[in-house]
């Protein structure tokens, strides 16, 4: 089913690029430009998006085997995730339940997780096995002060989390059926090749960018830009959103030979001309395709909220379907992870930076998104929407996505 939809939609872009069109919006929105600088909606959205919502923490092939831990923190919530010896993940807290001390930092591998402040040790499934000098301390049940855990999804090769351990909302709702689709990158068998974390402007400003084809030619000039399209169509499964140029070609993995989809069958199509463009999950994640060490990757860019409105945090995963082997392979793997970061940090998130400063001085009542920024308005109505539902309200807007994708 996954294939024969992006079949659909590879032929729907074909389509407009035979025709020298593309999906428009029904019109030019305003956004109200304190929705970028607004401190008191900026805590609103840490907690009712990213303290509420289920998030893509990380890929699975960054905890390949049992007993690999990732610690980290999201809008102050200390998060533990542990691939268990059973093969699944589990998240947890990472606060000890002695006296709420971080239990891990980093990445690693372990069995066990040992407070470095009183020594009390957990095990990997989140048990309390030992309490220190246990004849001194006191009585205390066990069972009751073990690590507490968060709702968690391991499906196509990617972890979600949901930082509210009291969640109603389930995750594969939340999803809306878009987790089939991201299977057809195969990342279950990648393997985490580099990784970094960039600085960024407000976390909406740093969004827009992986949500707009019309600045590649402009922002893009002297880097990539000058021979990519402006036009992007748009698809979409609630929030969640994929951005592909409007072509009947498609280029041919590993080199500059630009194949003709015209001339090619469904079963033709290779894999990778299916998953061309930019995949974005709400409200943070941006995945993108390239060729780099003499094989396919992507590079999936995790945003976060940082602590003031106009911070952000980006880390930058670059996946490859398999390791570079030779000396030569990782040299250009390298070099193309390095050339994503100067297109990111110098030209993508310069820029925002420059632009949030600017509307910081309050003499700008809105901004637009044009009819061909039609992602960008989506983007910004499913925030406010999200930010301003009741817990109540948002089971029911999944609720419903989800019998839409269904049918």
């Amino acid at each position: 089913m996954s294939r024969e939809q992006l079949v659909g939609m590879t032929r729907s872009l074909v389509a407009h690029g035979e025709a020298d069109t593309m999906e428009l919006a029904d019109e030019v929105v305003r956004v109200p430009a304190s929705s970028y600088t607004d401190e008191s909606l900026f805590e609103r959205e840490k907690r009712n998006i990213f303290r509420r919502l289920p998030l893509m923490v990380a890929p699975s092939c960054e905890l390949p085997e049992p007993g690999d831990y990732k610690a980290m923190d999201i809008c102050g919530v200390p998060l533990l995730l542990s691939r268990q010896k059973d093969g699944e993940i589990a998240a947890f807290l990472n606060m000890c339940t002695h006296r709420g001390n971080p239990l891990a930092s980093g990445t690693g591998n372990a069995s066990r997780f040992t407070c470095g402040y009183h020594g009390w040790t957990f095990r990997q499934d989140g048990d309390l096995l030992g309490v220190a000098s246990p004849q001194d301390f006191g009585k205390v049940d066990k069972a009751a002060h073990c690590l507490k855990r968060f709702p968690v999804l391991e499906r196509a090769g990617l972890i979600w989390v949901t930082l509210d351990p009291n969640s109603k909302l389930a995750i594969e709702d939340y999803l809306c059926g878009y987790d089939a689709l991201l299977e057809a990158f195969g990342f279950s068998g990648w393997t985490l090749f580099a990784k970094r974390t960039l600085a960024g402007p407000n976390w909406k400003t740093a969004y827009d960018g992986y949500l707009d084809f019309y600045h590649l030619p402009v922002l893009h000039k002297d880097t990539f830009g000058a021979d990519f399209f402006n036009r992007a169509n748009y698809f979409a499964w609630g929030p969640h959103q994929r951005l592909a140029s409007p072509s009947k070609f498609a280029q041919r993995t590993g080199s500059d030979e630009q194949i003709d989809l015209t001339q090619m069958s469904d079963e033709e199509i290779p894999q990778d001309a299916l998953v061309q463009g930019v995949w974005t999950i709400f409200p943070h994640i941006s995945i993108a395709s390239f060729y780099g060490g003499g094989q396919r990757g992507a590079m999936i860019s995790q945003l976060f909220p940082g602590e003031t409105v106009g911070e952000s945090w980006t880390t930058q995963y670059y996946v490859m379907e398999n390791r570079p082997e030779t000396e030569e392979q990782v040299k250009s793997a390298h070099e193309q992870f390095d050339f994503l970061e100067v297109v990111v940090r110098d030209e993508d998130y310069a820029t925002g930076k420059r632009q949030h400063e600017a509307l910081q001085s309050g003499l700008m009542d809105h901004v637009l998104f044009g009819r061909n920024e039609r992602g960008g308005q989506v983007f910004h109505q499913w925030a406010e929407k999200l930010v301003n539902a009741s817990d109540e309200e948002l089971l029911d807007i999944f609720a419903r996505e989800q019998r839409q994708a269904a049918e």
